[in-house]
C-alpha cells in the first residue's frame, strides 16, 4: 500500500525572513537611539539594546550566508532561499 501526500506549499510571503530580520533589527536600532538619548534615566537597558543589534546583524549575516550557499547549491544550505 502505497500512499503519498501532496501537502500545500506554504505561501512565498510567509518563510522570506527578511523583513522579520529587517523589522527587528530596526525596533532594537530605535530602541538604543531612545535609549541614548534619555541619558542617565534608561542607561541599564544600553546592554540589551546593544545585545539585540548584534543578535539581529548575526542573524542577518547568518541569512545572507545560508541564501549564498542556497545559490551555490550547496548540500548543507537551506532549501527555499533565493
Amino acid at each position: 500500500m502505497t500512499e503519498t501526500r501532496d501537502d500545500p506549499l506554504i505561501p512565498r510571503r510567509l518563510t522570506d525572513p527578511r523583513p522579520v530580520v529587517t523589522i527587528g533589527t530596526l525596533a532594537w536600532l530605535v530602541t538604543t537611539a531612545v535609549v541614548l538619548a534619555a541619558g542617565d534615566r534608561w542607561h541599564e537597558a544600553l546592554p540589551i539594546c546593544l545585545a539585540g543589534l548584534a543578535v539581529g546583524a548575526l542573524g542577518f549575516a547568518l541569512f545572507l550566508v545560508q541564501r549564498a550557499a542556497a545559490r551555490r547549491g550547496s548540500r548543507g544550505a537551506q532549501r527555499g532561499l533565493s
